[in-house]
């Protein structure tokens, strides 16, 4: 079935304006470790991805989930001991003060629970985030996407970056626009619940945060009275080189969201806490998700960890994510559209700008360069506050060798749009 064809059906069936990547939709019908192939057999490299955060079909993965579905597939209100064990796997992968886990499916459901949580712990309602993130798509977690006024039981702070801002100390700058949010609520008698943040503000476009910065806001949202909720949905299981965001950051979270890679492509999200927050929640709502907690579940998120502690995917991570963060300086002194080089792990982005002394966004130039690396073969997306960011974030096997290969295409691609 032709591509055209696919997109008609699509927008009948689904409605038009359903999200598709690429002024020319990929059709993709196969996956293997970091390729993807589409209906004619040609092999795109994918960068993009963090579901199949271990490659696609990963020989492991595939065997452990196909066997469990081969067993016994039930939903979360019976006993079942794979559960527990992976639960057990998973807390132990966090700070001490992680001690017990909420599962669900998504990581809009995971950040639902979380704010729940906040809430009740502290009595409190009003929430900060930043004012160029994403969390999820439920009718309280979408408030904190792009918050219309800062008059509501949701308010944001700028996101904090040293790129784009003249102050001198932008660690203290940002802690200033925080604490200036912070007293807001008390000014307009809304007791204060927390702040929910991506530790290295994934959606913001991997900005270079201020160093101490998250730290200290932690500090600040403790002092008044509020908890800290860590989303390590794109962060996490080992995006950086670390288990968690939240380490590469040197802070502790109080409650810690978790989604997509966990299951590697099956539906699993997760909400930690202490024992007590966990408890008191499930005290007070009786919380239950049909589809969570599942033998399945269990399955693909013991599969996924395996693969990751048996082949050391810690360490490729950093090795592999450092010698992309050394080539892209050299390309950057290259082309003067790149304005910035940020970024963790394998999780890297590239910032597009018309001039270096303005730093306006280029989210034109973005746009372009992603769509012409598909044209050759590699997959990726334009991202940020501003939709100028490349992000590069392959699955976690993503090797030297395929950073070669992608560089190459990169650098032809710039040299295009200089032309």
């Amino acid at each position: 079935m032709t591509n055209t064809t696919l997109l008609n059906r699509r927008n009948s069936l689904f409605g038009k304006g359903s999200t598709l990547f690429y002024e020319k939709p990929v059709q993709l019908v196969r996956g293997e470790g970091v390729s993807i192939y589409d209906e004619s057999g040609r092999r795109y490299v994918d960068l993009y991805n963090n579901v199949p955060c271990v490659g696609h079909c990963h020989p492991h993965f595939v065997e452990s989930v196909s066997r469990q579905l081969n067993t016994l597939n039930v939903h979360s209100r019976y006993l079942h001991q794979s559960i527990l064990d992976y639960a057990d796997r998973l807390i132990n992968t966090h700070h001490e003060s992680i001690e017990s886990v909420i599962f669900s499916c998504t990581g809009t459901e995971a950040n639902e629970i979380a704010l729940q949580m906040a809430r009740m712990v502290t009595g409190g309602r009003g929430i900060v985030c930043t004012n160029a993130t994403y969390h999820g798509n439920s009718v309280e977690v979408s408030k904190l996407t792009l918050p219309k006024d800062n008059r509501g039981e949701v308010r944001s702070i700028p996101f904090p970056e040293t790129y784009r801002t003249d102050a001198d100390d932008p660690k203290e700058h940002f802690l200033r626009e925080l604490q200036s949010v912070i007293d807001s609520f008390r000014e307009d008698g809304i007791p204060f619940a927390g702040m929910l943040v991506c530790p290295i503000l994934a959606n913001e476009g991997l900005p270079n945060i201020p160093e101490g910065y998250m730290k200290a806001a932690v500090k600040l949202i403790h002092q008044a009275g509020g908890v800290f909720i860590a989303d390590e949905v794109q962060a996490g299981l080992c995006r950086t080189g670390l288990w968690w965001g939240y380490e590469l950051m040197d802070f502790v979270p109080d409650i810690v969201t978790m989604g997509k890679p966990l299951g590697g492509g099956i539906p699993l999200a997760a909400t930690a806490a202490s024992t007590e927050v966990t408890e008191m929640f499930r005290r007070q709502t009786r919380y239950f998700n049909t589809c969570a907690s599942s033998p399945v579940q269990a399955a693909a998120g013991n599969a996924v960890l395996d693969v990751i502690e048996q082949e050391n995917l810690h360490e490729n991570v950093t090795t592999v994510g450092q010698f992309l963060h050394e080539r892209f300086l050299q390309i950057q002194a290259k082309h003067k559209s790149i304005g910035d080089v940020r970024g963790h792990g394998l999780f890297r982005g590239l910032e597009f700008v018309t001039d270096s002394k303005s730093k306006a966004p280029d989210k034109q130039s973005a746009v372009r360069v992603v769509n012409e690396l598909k044209d050759r073969g590699f997959l990726t997306g334009n991202a940020g506050a501003y939709d100028n960011v490349l992000k590069v974030r392959p699955p976690l096997v993503f090797s030297k060798i395929d950073a070669e290969e992608f560089l190459g295409a990169l650098e032809q691609t710039l040299e295009h749009l200089d032309a």
